[in-house]
């Protein structure tokens, strides 16, 4: 007891308070504390012993009642307050880095909570939270001389992306956070916000936390120089694509980011920051998107994963929960209750969480293959953001109205800003993808997030662990080019990339010696794939169809010219329609933990050599949930339409894509 007393004297020093997981009896509040605490304590932790089978704080919340939502709240955020520091200003998950410090990482943990809390707290339910701590925590994060500061804010430095929580919460609740503090801690605050507010922020959807800092700082009586907001709403529609798409600053990419950063964002200050510059328009563009967003969700409310900072989970959804705060929302209120509710069910039914109910770092399941060099164990709590409709009271009509479906029958969706095409098979949403700019090397599976062909909602995609395993590499939705049959290449973005009504097309380069052009277009339930390839090597090719889940039985079919898997859940398969070169099929065990959704996947794929001069690949993709169905689908693949045919029609109509536009 002694030597664990001393492990305790040591770590308190320290004022953080150490992960439940780290020791075999938890940590003491202080170093004297007696047997009979640690008792509690302990059952305390074993009281999580109901989650393993689920690993989902959310498991079994039907999530259709604001009771059920402000329950789910508290499930997900009562398994960090172990892990609060003594002064309550940093929260620290695991001791892994990133690419920021850490007193940015403790700060991360402690304000994107905040996220959900402020609105559940604006609109009334709030009463589990311990408001004291979170107060401490604010005026000791802020204060130079206390040892839990999170250290002054710098140009560019990602303490500003977690002050915008704390610019909200105060937007939002100053009552709770603000008004109780003492006049030291008010000046520090205002000092330290002020601060951040007045720095270089990135010019990308960066530029919003600007804004959210100043809300904060408006509401809790601070001046604020308002020129500098309009400075930063000024350059962020110089961003603005259209039809309520961004891009991401420099880098012309349309993702989730413009959903849960750019148009959130938007619709908040619209609402937030009535009568400052800019904020009507701001909240126009956020609900221009809202149509084409919509394609991206399946009917059971899974959404399609592309791009970067998946771990975000049901941030995904923050979109339609920040429309439901302007009170005049893009959409019915049936039919934004559906969206945002259907998105939490389908999350609730996932394994997201570790033992102690910590959300994990992944997407679908604990996964560090698809995250980024700047996620952290606290970054999964920006799904928070999700929860700013809780700001509505009981009686809102939000509420009071009943959830209403999507539409049974959704017809094709041409997206020309992002580069989709969008149908919608029964229990899944399935967008062909044109391709973006290229992704720029600090971006970690670049290509798999933003360069495949088809990405789906219900199938998710895979990710390539290491560039020399071409035999093993799972080229879902994708070609992989591989002159040694070791290393390969894949596309990673495009010369050239246009869209028209119900077609695709790209031209890229896998390497200086391949040229490879590619067209698109859906043929519902299949979607058919025409690529030109010119090349000066000779190299070998494989591409891939649907990964899906791996399960027992499930039956593969390969042979020439197509390959097909077949569980009891799900059919997956690629069919070869009249390639110049004869191509072979195999069923693929992917590498364990590659695909975002399932742990376990497998993936058709067709595979051949190709030597030095012109070939033309024709391919028929199909993926669906039913498998009966899919059986007869299968049976019935699409003609290969002429290559003249689609060449005339991109000339003839095709416009650029909007992420491609210089």
């Amino acid at each position: 007891m002694n030597e664990r007393r001393r492990a305790l004297r040591s770590l308190a020093g320290l004022g953080l308070a150490t992960p439940l997981s780290a020791l075999a009896a938890p940590l003491a509040a202080a170093p004297d504390q007696g047997r009979a605490e640690l008792a509690a304590l302990q059952q305390k932790i074993n009281g999580h012993a109901q989650l393993p089978p689920t690993f989902n704080p959310l498991a079994g919340n039907p999530l259709r009642t604001r009771a059920d939502v402000v329950r789910g709240i508290k499930d997900l955020y009562l398994p960090l307050t172990p892990y609060y520091s003594q002064g309550g200003a940093r929260v620290r998950l695991d001791p892994s880095a990133t690419i920021f410090d850490q007193a940015a990482v403790d700060l991360e943990g402690f304000a994107r909570p905040l996220w959900g809390l402020a609105p559940l707290a604006a609109g009334g339910g709030a009463d589990f939270v311990d408001w004291d701590l979170l107060r401490r925590g604010l005026a000791n994060g802020t204060d130079p001389e206390h040892p839990e500061y999170w250290e002054a804010c710098a140009d560019r430095d990602q303490r500003m992306v977690e002050l915008a929580a704390v610019g909200f919460a105060l937007r939002l609740i100053p009552h709770l956070l603000w008004q109780p503090q003492s006049a030291r801690a008010k000046k520090n605050i205002a000092a330290y916000l002020q601060n951040a507010y007045g720095r270089s922020f990135i010019s990308n959807n960066w530029m919003f936390f600007r804004l959210m800092i100043g809300l904060g700082l408006r509401a809790v009586g601070e001046p604020v120089d308002v020129a500098l907001m309009a400075q930063y709403e000024q350059a962020l529609g110089a961003f603005y694509l259209g039809q309520g798409w961004y891009q991401d600053g420099a880098f012309p990419r349309a993702d989730h980011y413009v959903a849960f950063a750019f148009n959130f964002y938007g619709a908040l200050y619209s609402r937030l920051g009535a009568g400052l510059p800019g904020a009507q328009r701001c909240g126009q563009r956020a609900a221009e998107l809202a149509p084409h967003f919509a394609h991206w969700f399946a009917d059971d409310g899974a959404v399609i994963p592309f791009g970067r900072s998946l771990t975000y989970r049901f941030a995904c959804a923050a979109y339609w929960s920040a429309q439901a705060l302007t009170e005049t929302p893009a959409m019915g209120w049936g039919e934004l209750k559906g969206m945002i509710l259907r998105h939490l069910r389908w999350w609730s039914r996932q394994p997201i969480a570790h033992r102690d109910g910590v959300l994990s770092l992944g997407f679908a399941y604990p996964n560090q293959q698809a995250t980024e060099t700047y996620s952290s164990a606290g970054s999964p709590y920006w799904a928070f953001k999700v929860f700013a409709f809780m700001a509505l009271p009981e009686q809102h009509p939000f509420w009071t109205t009943p959830e209403q479906a999507l539409p049974a029958e959704r017809g094709p969706a041409t997206l020309p800003q992002p580069g989709m095409l969008l149908f919608h098979p029964a229990g899944d949403a399935i967008a062909l993808c044109s391709g973006q700019e290229e992704i720029k090397s600090w971006l970690r599976m670049g290509a798999e997030k933003y360069a495949k062909f088809a990405y789906s909602a219900h199938y998710g995609f895979n990710v390539e662990t290491v560039a020399n395993q071409y035999e093993s590499a799972s080229f879902d939705n994708m070609l992989g080019f591989s002159r040694d049959g070791v290393h390969f290449r894949v596309r990673e973005g495009n010369q050239v990339a246009m869209i028209a009504d119900q077609l695709l097309y790209a031209r890229w380069s896998p390497d200086e010696d391949i040229t490879v052009e590619t067209w698109l277009l859906p043929a519902s339930p299949w979607h058919i794939r025409l690529h030109r390839i010119r090349s000066a090597v000779s190299c070998h090719v494989t591409e891939g169809g649907f990964a899906i889940e791996r399960r027992p039985h499930g039956q593969a079919q390969q042979g020439e010219g197509s390959a097909c898997l077949v569980t009891d859940q799900d059919l997956s398969g690629i069919r070869d329609l009249g390639s110049s070169v004869a191509r072979s099929g195999r069923v693929l065990e992917a590498v364990p933990n590659s695909n975002l959704i399932n742990p376990r996947s497998s993936v058709p794929q067709l595979r051949a050599t190709l030597a030095p001069g012109v070939t033309l690949l024709l391919t028929a993709v199909l993926a669906q949930r039913d498998p009966p169905a899919g059986r007869l689908a299968w049976e019935r693949p699409p003609a290969a339409p002429a290559i003249e045919a689609l060449e005339r029609i991109i000339r003839d109509s095709g416009v650029a894509v909007g992420t491609m536009r210089r």
